[in-house]
């Protein structure tokens, strides 16, 4: 695809399984490791619950000696992947993903920070004056996989708007989480090893420009930045966000995705080690480091670190003097006011400000019913809760108790959006959204090739300067030549002028040369010097292909074809599509691979579907 939102912490959304079903099996793992850790901390056998992971490793290479527990270990050294994996997401994000498109950032963006700042308060109204006021960090956080997983095991019909918003809230609201970490909960400031820290920083934004050795050089400067943040005051578990802020991302290049199916074709004729070498390198450069890095550690994080850090910091024990003192602790009914109260309040009523005073859009069919239901189950704040539990509170009695505020708002807050969904979807059913051509073909309108009533019809959405779009332009060209006049491709616009400056005026140029019957030559032209699309180019490819160019030059820039462009976009807008190229098989959406012998298939299903 040519641009790809990307809504979330990277833990929830980078894992091999897609969807629903990743997120769900994740989410079952955390709840099965904290389930062991309470009943291992309540057993009879409870006291080796705190031994084991007060067990002490003695770490010695030279003259690096370094002694930690095993619960260390998992906070301070593997939550670091963890963090790491949050940065990653937050950079892609604010570079090329869902915050980059301002008018519909803004609502999740203002939503996230009320849902951040309201349960502090309300933590801060219940604990004034007491010595436990500093935990107001305990509140702040939702845990993205247990909300996605709960997401996922409660099914609501078409949830994908709904959980896009919340990954883009939990980016938000992982932003603040770790600034308060940093500023908040530290050991005080040492200057010396924040200038160390500084030129670690410099270093790894230059590793970018290594030829070769990037990973080893990220790997080492990595670790460096791990004992020096520790060594700085701020918790070390930061330098993963820090240096994963340091690697590059970017949308796929077209020049680089063409020389990976280059080398591919190569392989292809010639299979031998060295081909598949060169092949195998173009492919893996062709992305970003930063999607290859949530690609590879996704799982590895969803299922193993959180689980880890779940069995080491759920361990509670309930035993009847500990819920005795959590029914009148304002430490526990804080907790659990801020994460459930103020959670719901904050993200539910920032969204409605911000819908009523119009300075920013939900996605297309997410309602307010939907967004109080993802609000209720953002009180689930699990990993990033208990995590800040070990660093604001020092008694561990107290400890205990945050635990049991935390696991119970959790509870509560599951529930509660358990039962918005419920009574909402029942009361106000929701409707998908883009599954079905909103506006059906006309053929005295629409632009196609094929005869006007052929029976197989495909709705290609896409944008001139996507490089997708002309290799998909290939495999149009496969299905038109296994079909012939029995199938009938319409192209509609998509201009996706964010990550592609020139794709609207291209797609202008397109209609221009429509009004003399010249569509499928400009739309060739065009695909074929997609890194030459100004005014002067498309005005030299009108004359190339025989147009009047007076003519041309007075349409490009005529009412009458910008609305055109213009409805094609409102459709998208109004369908929810955001990646080209989007194809539509007759009027349903087509998912997935859209190589010719795909699409085929989906064109004959879906005549079959017709006849039957």
């Amino acid at each position: 695809m040519s641009s790809i939102p990307a809504t979330s912490t990277a833990v929830a959304r980078r894992v091999h399984l897609r969807g629903g079903t990743a997120d769900r099996k994740a989410a079952m793992l955390l709840l099965l490791f904290t389930v062991i850790a309470v009943v291992w901390a309540n057993s009879p056998w409870g006291a080796s619950y705190d031994e084991f992971w007060d067990t002490e490793v003695d770490l010695s290479v030279g003259g690096f000696d370094a002694v930690f527990t095993l619960h260390e270990f998992v906070n301070d050294g593997l939550m670091a992947f963890f963090f790491f994996t949050v940065g990653l997401e937050v950079k892609r994000e604010f570079t090329i993903g869902e915050l980059t498109d301002r008018a519909r950032a803004v609502v999740p963006v203002v939503a996230a920070v009320a849902g951040l700042v309201l349960p502090a308060v309300i933590f801060l109204a219940l604990n004034a004056g007491t010595a436990e006021a500093h935990a107001w960090g305990v509140v702040i956080s939702t845990d993205t996989a247990f909300l996605l997983g709960a997401l996922a095991i409660i099914g609501p019909k078409y949830p994908a708007r709904l959980r896009t918003f919340l990954l883009t809230l939990a980016v938000v609201d992982d932003i603040g989480a770790l600034i308060v970490i940093a500023l908040f909960y530290n050991s005080g400031f040492e200057v010396l090893p924040l200038a160390i820290v500084a030129v670690l920083l410099v270093l790894l934004a230059l590793v970018r420009f290594l030829r070769a050795g990037r990973g080893v050089a990220y790997a080492v400067l990595g670790f460096a930045l791990w004992l020096g943040v520790g060594a700085a005051g701020v918790h070390p578990t930061l330098a993963g966000v820090a240096v994963a802020l340091m690697i590059p991302v970017f949308p796929p290049r077209r020049m680089e995705v063409e020389r990976a199916a280059a080398l591919t074709r190569a392989f292809r004729e010639s299979p031998d080690v060295g081909a598949a070498r060169a092949a195998t390198r173009s492919l893996r450069d062709s992305l970003s480091i930063n999607d290859r890095l949530q690609d590879a550690w996704g799982p590895y994080i969803a299922f193993f670190v959180l689980p880890v850090f779940a069995l080491a910091n759920a361990g509670v024990r309930f035993d009847p003097a500990i819920l005795g003192a959590a029914v009148t602790s304002p430490l526990v009914w804080g907790i659990v006011a801020g994460l459930v109260v103020g959670k719901f309040v904050g993200i539910t009523g920032a969204t409605a400000l911000v819908q009523r005073l119009r300075v920013g859009r939900l996605a297309p069919g997410l309602a307010m019913p939907r967004i109080a239901g993802g609000a209720g189950l953002s009180g689930i704040g699990f990993t990033i809760s208990l995590f800040i539990v070990g660093l604001a509170i020092d008694d561990p009695e107290l400890q205990d108790l945050a635990r049991v505020g935390v696991l119970a708002a959790s509870v509560i807050a599951f529930l509660l959006g358990w039962g918005i969904f419920a009574v909402a979807d029942r009361l106000q059913p929701p409707q998908a959204i883009g599954v079905k051509l909103l506006r059906p073909v006309d053929v005295d309108r629409d632009h196609f090739r094929g005869r006007p009533d052929a029976p197989y019809t495909i709705v290609e959405y896409g944008d001139f300067e996507c490089p997708f779009c002309s290799r998909a332009t290939g495999s149009i060209d496969a299905v038109i030549a296994h079909f012939g006049d029995d199938v009938r491709w319409v192209w509609r616009h998509l201009p996706l002028e964010q990550v592609h400056p020139h794709a609207r005026e291209a797609a202008q140029a397109y209609e221009a040369a429509a009004l003399q019957g010249r569509f499928l030559e400009m739309a060739r032209t065009l695909f074929a010097n997609q890194d030459h699309l100004e005014t002067d180019d498309l005005v030299g490819y009108a004359r190339d292909i025989g147009l009047d160019v007076d003519r041309f030059a007075e349409d490009l820039r005529s009412p009458a074809v910008a609305r055109r462009v213009e409805d094609d976009v409102l459709d998208t807008e109004l369908m929810d599509l955001h990646s080209t190229p989007t194809f539509f098989v007759g009027e349903k959406r087509h998912v997935g691979p859209y190589d010719s012998a795909t699409l085929i298939r989906a064109l004959e299903a879906s005549r079959e579907r017709d006849l039957g």
